[in-house]
C-alpha cells in the first residue's frame, strides 16, 4: 500500500537529510525544516591550507553498510578512499608507543605484543593476563564500559587502551558509558565468556579478519560532499533558518509552529539532540520528554593546523595518536591528516587535526582562541617535539554535540519510543543522541524512522 500525506523533518544535520532523501524517493510529501542557515550539521567541509578539510566527521565505518549504499545512490561510490596509513599511537608513559595489534575496541589480544608496547606498565600486563584464568562470567545488566573492563583486564588496560579509543569517539567517560550502547561487541563477549581475550580470541579463529579490507572510507572532497549531493536532490524541499518554535496537534495530525511559518503534518519525524526533542514533545508525553532531557552532551573543540612538512622532525608514520585521561594533556587526540588520508598529502604541508575536551572536562571548548591555540600547541611540544608555529589555524567548536550514552541508554530510549507511540502518535525521533554517533548509524536510524513512519500513516 503507497503512504499518503505529508511528513515533515526536523533537523538537518545527516540522519534528517537521509530522512528526508528516503522519504522523497518513496513519493511522499516531505518538507524539512533546519534552524541553522546552513544543512549538514556536523557535517562540513571548508578550505583550508588550499584543500577541502573536514571542521568534523572526515570518514564513517566501512563494515556496516548504511553510509556505502548512500554513497552508491548518490553517485560517490567509486569516489570513495580509505586510509593510507593504519597504524596509529598511544601517548602513554610519556611517549608516542604503537598501539598493540590485534586489538578489539582496545581490549590487546596478544600479550607479547601488549608487553613490547610499553603501553601498560609491567605490572598492568600481568594483570590483563589474569582475564585468561577467569571462570565466573557474571555480567550486571547494562553495566559500564569501565566497570566490566577493569574488572576483566584491570585499570590499566581501561584507562590506557579501552578509554583512550571508545571514550574518545564519545567524548565521554568509560566509567559511565553503556557496554551495550556503545560497545556492542565487547558486550556479546562479556556475555559468551569469563575472558574478553578468550572469546575474542574465539571469534577471531571463527571469521578471521580480513587484513586487506578497508576500516574507514572517506571522500577526497570531504564529507560535506555527502551533503552537497542530498541538497541537490532535496531541493526545495529544505526550509532553512526554520527554527521550530511548537508543536500542536491539529486536524487529526501535527502543526509545527515555525519562524519561517506554519507547517502542517501527519507525521514527524525529529533529528535534532535529543534535548531540543524534548522540548517540542513536552506538552504532549512528559514521559519522553523527561527521558530525553536526561540524555546529556559532552563540549570538545577541533583544532586543523598545518605546518611546512620540514619544520616537523617527529616522524609522522601513522594516522596519528590518542591520549589517555591520565597523561593529563589537553590533547585528547591528534590525526595525522596528511599522512591518514593520501589526498591531503601532496602538498609540503602537513595536516593536523587535533581533539580537545570529553565530558567532565570541556574546558577547552571555551577557552579564547589564542589561550586555547596556546595550551596545544604546548602539548603538541611535548608529545612530538613540535617547536614551530603553525602556518595556519582553523578551531572548531562543537558545545554540547556529543551525547553521553549512559548505562541503560537503550531502555531509555525504548521507553521515549513507547511514549511517543502512546501519547504523540506520529511522532518519531532518530539520530546520534540514540542508537549510534557515526554517520552510518545515523543514516539507519533515519531509515527506520521513515520505516515507522510509512506504517503509520498506512
Amino acid at each position: 500500500m503507497t503512504s499518503t500525506g505529508r511528513v515533515v523533518v526536523v533537523g538537518a544535520g545527516i540522519t534528517g537529510l537521509a530522512a528526508a532523501f528516503e522519504l522523497h524517493k518513496r513519493g511522499l510529501d516531505v518538507v524539512l525544516l533546519e534552524a541553522a542557515d546552513r544543512v549538514g550539521g556536523k557535517l562540513i567541509t571548508t578550505t583550508f591550507a588550499g584543500m577541502q578539510i573536514d571542521e568534523a566527521a572526515d570518514a564513517f565505518l566501512a563494515r556496516v553498510p548504511w553510509a556505502i549504499e548512500l554513497a552508491e545512490e548518490l553517485g560517490l561510490r567509486d569516489d570513495l578512499v580509505s586510509p593510507a596509513a593504519r597504524s596509529a599511537f598511544i601517548f602513554s608513559y610519556g611517549k608516542l608507543r604503537p598501539i598493540p595489534q590485534p586489538m578489539v575496541l582496545g581490549v590487546p589480544l596478544d600479550m607479547d605484543t601488549l608487553a613490547d608496547s610499553g603501553v601498560l606498565s609491567p605490572g598492568g600486563v600481568e594483570r590483563a593476563q589474569l582475564d585468561l584464568e577467569r571462570t565466573s562470567n557474571e555480567v550486571s545488566g547494562d553495566e559500564s564500559i569501565g566497570s566490566i573492563v577493569r574488572r576483566r583486564l584491570g585499570d590499566e588496560v581501561l584507562e590506557r587502551l579501552v578509554d583512550p579509543l571508545l571514550g574518545g569517539i564519545n567524548a565521554g567517560d568509560s566509567d559511565n558509558l553503556s557496554m551495550d550502547a556503545s560497545a556492542s561487541q565487547l558486550a556479546h563477549a562479556a556475555r559468551q565468556d569469563a575472558s574478553f581475550i578468550r572469546e575474542l580470541l574465539d571469534v577471531r579463529r571463527r571469521i578471521p579478519p580480513n587484513p586487506d579490507a578497508p576500516v574507514f572510507y572517506a571522500h577526497p572532497d570531504g564529507m560535506g560532499r555527502f551533503v552537497d549531493e542530498l541538497v541537490a536532490r532535496l531541493g526545495d524541499i529544505i526550509v532553512t533558518e526554520a527554527p521550530v518554535t511548537g508543536l500542536e496537534r491539529a486536524n487529526g495530525g501535527w502543526r509545527l509552529l515555525s519562524t519561517a511559518g506554519v507547517f502542517d503534518a501527519d507525521a514527524v519525524i525529529i533529528t535534532t539532540p535529543a534535548n531540543i526533542a524534548g522540548t517540542l514533545v513536552a506538552d504532549h508525553s512528559r514521559v519522553a520528554a523527561a527521558e530525553l532531557e536526561s540524555i546529556t552532551y559532552a563540549s570538545v573543540a577541533l583544532l586543523t593546523m598545518s605546518y611546512d612538512k620540514a619544520t616537523i622532525g617527529h616522524p609522522l608514520d601513522g594516522s596519528g595518536f590518542l591520549v589517555p585521561k591520565p597523561e593529563q594533556q589537553v590533547i585528547t587526540a591528534c590525526s595525522w591528516a596528511s599522512t591518514k588520508w593520501a589526498h591531503l598529502g601532496e602538498t609540503d604541508q602537513a595536516i593536523l587535526r587535533v581533539s580537545a575536551g570529553h565530558i567532565g572536562n570541556d574546558r577547552a571548548a571555551y577557552l579564547p582562541d589564542d589561550e586555547l591555540i596556546a595550551e596545544i600547541r604546548a602539548d603538541l611540544e611535548r608529545i612530538m617535539g613540535i617547536t614551530t608555529a603553525p602556518t595556519d589555524v582553523r578551531i572548531s567548536r562543537w558545545i554540547n554535540s556529543f551525547a553521553q550514552y549512559t548505562p541503560g541508554h537503550l531502555s531509555r530510549v525504548a521507553t521515549i519510543d513507547d511514549a511517543l507511540v502512546d501519547d504523540a502518535p506520529g511522532i518519531f525521533v532518530a539520530g546520534a543522541s540514540y542508537r549510534g554517533v557515526g554517520i552510518p548509524a545515523c543514516i539507519d536510524q533515519a531509515h527506520q524512522a521513515v520505516r515507522s513512519a510509512e506504517r503509520f500513516l498506512a
